[in-house]
């Protein structure tokens, strides 16, 4: 690029980004010349400035007009824009969680680390072409690797970060596979060019090569989303890695999965016509799409009631909620982006939150199973009403988050003239099936007696539970002030501009 062309840049545009690299670089940086006497929270600090400065950018772009930067790979537009939001919120409540957590706050990698792996969801979130996309979902992967393993002197790290590279591998090859037939099928690796060329109709020689296509796509993202039959390695996973590493998994980089599935799916195979059917390929393959979001809500959902430790509870429950967001992906109804957008929101700060509590009781209690947490209520009752709070929006109980989300997934089921009331009924019953292990935990807060050792959190801690609790209650009783500045952004209509 000339200077000419480099001083017209409309480097604004991607200000959040420049932003997290400049601090990726400048944490490498500020390890090597610090003395080693310095606390290395200081580099923690360090990057939680520089997410908040790219979260307080990211505000500043809300009115800028869409733009395709980059040959046509970079694209802001709104939808980019309102999940953005998101990751950042999440990785600014995680930094706090982290450093708070007296076991890798010290670790001056895992800020460095953490940052590059959001970057990688930020280019995601932006990218028009399956070159970036790619690349984007690579760099958040390697790094999620890296950092689930990073209690290297730890068995349960190592095992967890060892079963994740090896599925994570898997997903990876299946996924690349599957990109590869629609780059055959169309010549191009631009989004935006292979809806135009697959508008336009597949030959039928070529209809069962597009099928597969979307099925290796959707098979090898379905391991990023822990989805069943490819949720194996989320269990231990969560149970394995450090809490604030299990927390990004849970929100930034399962909010990373979805973005990548609206992308490719909603820009590719929905407009990908099968001329002998007259119908496109997500229409022919949404049967096979509903079977996982059923068995994830029924699988999830059952095999969390025999979980006696609680992150893994939390594993099990993540795949029935990823199998609720796929039942308003699969709906395809006017409603579905908010839908998407806010569920992934409020399961952001409930998430976050629960996770804050478990690790603290874990630390001071030696112990993340249920039986921890037993007469929580009287050695601190304030934590024991938070956590009471996330619980139920976690359950989808009204005047929380969580049912305002569920409840537009339900009614969005129904819109489209062929609803799917098969899904609604199972994430009805799938939801009651819920309460049962969502009510134990609370039964052991607050009618079990266990130890009266108050459980004390940390400053850093304090404010997570806070701005998650004060958040949680707020979009469950005024969701329109997510909702306001969703629709002030009209994300159907730049998503599926030319």
């Amino acid at each position: 690029m000339t200077w000419k062309a480099l001083s017209e840049f409309q480097w604004e545009s991607m200000g959040p980004e420049i932003i997290l690299i400049a601090a990726a670089l400048l944490l490498l940086v500020l390890e090597l010349v610090l003395p080693k006497n310095v606390s290395r929270k200081v580099i923690g600090w360090v990057g939680l400035i520089s997410v908040v400065a790219a979260f307080v950018w990211l505000i500043t772009l809300y009115n800028h007009e869409p733009v395709n930067l980059l040959f046509g790979t970079f694209k802001l537009d709104s939808f980019s824009l309102v999940f953005k939001t998101i990751l950042l919120i999440g990785a600014i409540l995680v930094l706090l969680l982290a450093l708070g957590d007296h076991t890798i706050s010290e670790q001056s990698e895992y800020y460095t680390l953490f940052i590059t792996a959001l970057i990688g969801t930020m280019y995601m979130a932006s990218s028009s072409d399956l070159i970036t996309l790619f690349v984007g979902l690579e760099l958040l992967s390697i790094s999620s690797y890296i950092l689930v393993g990073i209690q290297k002197r730890r068995e349960g790290s190592s095992e967890a970060a060892l079963k994740y590279v090896i599925n994570g591998g898997i997903s990876t090859a299946i996924t690349l596979f599957g990109l590869s037939y629609t780059y055959g099928l169309t010549g191009t690796t631009n989004i935006t060019e292979m809806n135009l060329a697959l508008s336009q109709g597949v030959a039928s020689s070529n209809e069962f090569l597009l099928i597969i296509a979307f099925v290796l796509v959707f098979v090898g993202l379905s391991f990023k989303l822990a989805s069943v039959p490819f949720h194996m390695w989320a269990p231990d996973v969560y149970e394995g890695a450090p809490t604030p590493v299990t927390a990004f998994l849970a929100t930034v980089s399962k909010t990373g999965g979805f973005i990548i599935v609206l992308r490719i799916f909603l820009s590719i195979f929905t407009g990908a016509l099968l001329m002998e059917q007259q119908k496109s390929v997500f229409e022919v393959m949404q049967p096979v799409v509903g079977v996982l979001a059923a068995l994830s809500m029924i699988i999830g959902n059952t095999i969390a009631l025999k979980q006696n430790n609680l992150k893994r509870m939390l594993a099990y429950s993540g795949i029935a909620h990823g199998g609720y967001i796929l039942v308003a992906f699969l709906s395809i109804s006017p409603f579905m982006f908010e839908s998407i957008w806010f569920y992934l929101l409020a399961y952001t700060f409930m998430t976050i939150g629960i996770l804050t509590i478990v690790y603290n009781v874990q630390q001071q209690r030696g112990s993340d199973s249920l039986s921890a947490f037993a007469g929580l209520v009287k050695s601190n009752p304030y934590l024991a009403i938070a956590m009471t709070i996330f619980v139920l929006s976690l359950a989808g109980i009204p005047l929380t988050s969580g049912f305002i989300g569920k409840l537009n997934i339900f009614m969005g089921a129904f819109v489209p003239v062929k609803g799917f009331y098969v899904l609604g009924g199972i994430l009805l019953l799938t939801t009651v099936i819920s309460y049962f292990y969502y009510f134990g935990i609370l039964q052991n807060v607050f009618f079990r007696s266990g130890e009266e050792r108050p459980v004390v959190l940390p400053k850093t801690h304090i404010l997570v539970v806070i701005i998650c609790v004060i958040m949680t209650v707020a979009l469950g009783i005024k969701p329109s002030l997510a909702y306001d500045v969703f629709h002030q952004l009209e994300i159907v209509k730049d998503f599926f501009q030319a």
